[in-house]
């Protein structure tokens, strides 16, 4: 494909916080957290690079990037490809010298890390949010800023019009043409199209940009202050149209172009539940464009005498006569007998005991639910022991690490 004539670099941000996933969030980075019983949140960004054929990758991380940072080293491997293929975690170096703090926003992060591309010297320069669950063919977007011979290409989805005020917001004329940026705005005219987050700069237009943006008093954000500034002095930016996007093998009856920012407990619970279902809207059982998870050495998941309805559940778990309804267990989760579980994630090496119920709930890693527990079912009891989410859903904080598995 043409993109293929273009040297390519990828720079994925997967520092963020993540405030608003609390407590699944207290001991790791937003990219860092499981999803769908297997993955983590930024399998699904490096994923697409990797089967759009792109390998060359920088992922910048911050806040409690530990786990995010043993995922990448055990998971995403490169082996028998050239040297200038790779897939590398890159902390805060504070190289430069004015800038001795955490990053201040996005296009910073991108700034204090400038000597990656200088040193890798792209045509191009892909920078994508690692914290958002969908599938891309990244080749698609980086034919269509090669064909509009655009500068700046953002990637772009139709939204409602409650979910504005969470995203950066993208007006666009006939031919796409960016003509206005506004981030989080609390009100826009006519329709609206969403910034996913996923850009392709021309390198020296990144350069440039950052460089300027670094001397300003600003956010040093890509969306507060980079593309405003860009789409005012007249360049080139287009909008890509991410429903247009296909990959292969979807299946009739998904939704056509899946994109989810899971930045809630409330978002991120819903997410997984799409993973459910004899037509899931986002069916992972496709051999032609997977999304790849950690090798954890595990048995076959086992289950005896138990009633499990519309639920995933992974690899080393035992259920022993209970019932479990649309709900997702990781890996090596326990269940006791007479357990029952519904609308729920149990995530890896979790051990539910006997006699418990759980509705409508998120328990993270390495817990230990003991005997006839009630979670779920009562918001007064649920609040003095656990994190109840303003959705009603019930979060239990990660238990004491009880194998090596990062």
């Amino acid at each position: 494909m043409k993109c293929f004539d273009k040297k390519i670099l990828s720079l994925i941000l997967a520092g963020g916080k993540g405030e608003r996933l609390y407590p699944l969030t207290l001991e790791r980075t937003k990219p860092s957290v499981p999803f769908g019983g297997k993955y983590r949140i930024i399998d699904f960004s490096l994923s697409s690079l990797i089967n759009s054929g792109i390998y060359s990758i920088y992922v910048l991380v911050q806040y409690k990037s530990q786990s995010l940072i043993e995922h990448i080293r055990t998971t995403w491997s490169i082996d028998g490809l050239p040297s200038e293929y790779f897939i590398t975690v890159v902390p805060p170096q504070m190289r430069k010298e004015e800038l001795k703090d955490w990053y201040r926003g996005t296009a910073d992060s991108i700034y204090q890390n400038i000597n990656l591309i200088y040193d890798y010297k792209p045509d191009i320069v892909i920078i994508l949010s690692g914290d958002h669950i969908y599938r891309m063919d990244i080749r698609k977007m980086i034919n269509y800023h090669l064909e509009k011979k655009a500068e700046l290409t953002i990637s772009t989805i139709p939204v409602g019009e409650k979910e504005i005020s969470q995203l950066g917001i993208v007006r666009i004329n006939d031919k796409r043409q960016v003509l206005d940026f506004k981030e989080k705005p609390t009100k826009v005219e006519g329709s609206y199209l969403a910034s996913m987050g996923n850009y392709i700069f021309n390198t020296q237009l990144l350069i440039e940009a950052l460089e300027e943006d670094a001397c300003k008093e600003s956010a040093h954000d890509f969306g507060r202050d980079i593309i405003p500034s860009l789409i005012k002095k007249g360049v080139r930016v287009y909008g890509y149209d991410f429903s247009t996007n296909r990959i292969p093998g979807i299946k009739s009856y998904e939704r056509s172009v899946y994109w989810r920012d899971v930045g809630t407990i409330k978002s991120y619970w819903e997410a997984n539940m799409d993973l459910l279902g004899e037509k899931p809207i986002l069916d992972l059982d496709n051999q032609h464009w997977p999304i790849y998870a950690s090798n954890l050495n595990c048995p076959p998941a086992y289950i005896a005498g138990s009633e499990v309805i519309n639920s995933l559940v992974c690899e080393g778990s035992k259920v022993t006569e209970a019932k479990i309804k649309s709900s997702i267990l990781g890996r090596g989760v326990k269940i006791d007998k007479d357990v029952e579980i519904e609308n729920s994630i149990v995530m890896d090496f979790t051990h539910i005991k006997r006699g418990s119920r759980i509705n409508s709930a998120i328990i993270d890693r390495f817990n230990t639910i003991e005997e006839n527990s009630s979670i779920g079912y009562d918001r007064d009891k649920d609040t003095k022991n656990y994190y109840v989410d303003s959705s009603g859903i019930v979060v239990v904080r990660r238990g004491l690490r009880r194998t090596f598995f990062p």
